[in-house]
Parts: C-alpha cells; sequence; structure tokens
C-alpha cells in the first residue's frame, strides 16, 4: 500500500507534506500558545494542522520503511546503510513528537474553545503554552534532522 505509485516510492511523493505541515503547525501552536485574542480566528487552522501534520509524517514514516526494505532487498550495505538507519530514527521520533504536538494542541483548542477571553487559568495557560512551545522545538528539530539526513542519504554530503 506505501510502496509505490506508477513506479515512484511512495515515501518520494509523500514526505514533502511532512515538510510543509509539521513546520506550520509547530508555528502555529506557538502562536496558538503566546497570543490568546487570536485564538478565535486560528482555532480551525491549528485543528487541521494538529490532524494533517501527525497523519503526513506517519504515512513518510510507512512508505519510508517500505522503501528501505526494498533497498535492503536490493543488497543495500555499508554506509547507506548507516546513513539510512539513522534517516529511519530520526523520521520515527518526528512522527512521535508531531503527534504529541498535534494532541496537546487539539486540547488547547477544545479547552479554550468559547471560554472567557480565549484563556485558561494561570496555570492551565502556562502549562499548556510550556508543552506546545518545547514539542513544537523539539518537532521543528527532528524534522529537519529527518530531512537532511534524507537528502544526504540521496545527494551525498556536500
Amino acid at each position: 500500500m506505501f510502496d509505490q505509485i506508477n513506479g515512484l516510492p511512495v515515501h518520494v511523493l509523500v514526505l514533502h507534506a511532512a515538510v510543509v505541515f509539521v513546520p506550520l503547525l509547530a508555528v502555529g501552536a506557538v502562536v496558538y500558545a503566546l497570543v490568546p485574542r487570536w485564538r478565535p480566528r486560528m482555532a480551525w487552522a491549528l485543528g487541521l494542522l494538529a490532524i494533517a501534520a501527525p497523519a503526513a509524517t506517519l504515512v513518510a514514516k510507512l512508505s519510508g520503511t517500505q522503501l528501505y526494505n526494498r533497498l535492503l532487498g536490493q543488497g543495500m550495505s555499508g554506509p547507506g546503510k548507516e546513513i539510512l538507519d539513522d534517516h529511519m530514527g530520526f523520521g520515527t521520533m518526528t512522527f512521535w513528537f508531531t503527534l504529541a504536538l498535534g494532541v496537546v494542541s487539539l486540547v488547547m483548542v477544545v479547552l479554550t474553545w468559547r471560554r472567557e477571553g480565549n484563556r485558561l487559568p494561570m496555570i492551565g495557560e502556562v502549562g499548556g503554552a510550556v508543552a506546545l512551545i518545547v514539542l513544537a522545538a523539539v518537532s521543528g528539530y527532528y524534522v529537519y534532522k529527518t530531512g537532511d539526513s534524507g537528502a544526504t542519504a540521496v545527494w551525498g554530503s556536500y
């Protein structure tokens, strides 16, 4: 299912969705955390990104595993395999942190929906903001590392 479409690896076709949606989710989550007055206008977009980004990373991860297994079956080994092993590890971390960011984003949207001033009690505001900002930073870091290691695997280090 996640192997090929018209002879092209699905991974090559879908990875860019993760490259776009994860940073958009990260930026949206940080803005949602820090600018409460914008929450009513951006809640729907953050909610959609909270679903789309983890879904995109999951499809990229599953299709990448299919591609990796095909390459192993063709006898891939040595430094190329080591680079791809790192790439797959980064991709797995990207998925889990993006999923966590998506869940926390949805929780914040639900908790602040139609609340007075779109704010939680202070402990909720601070806790939610810290969680969103930390998860956004870590998700951004891992999507970068995944992309960088993938580019190195394909194009070499220049």
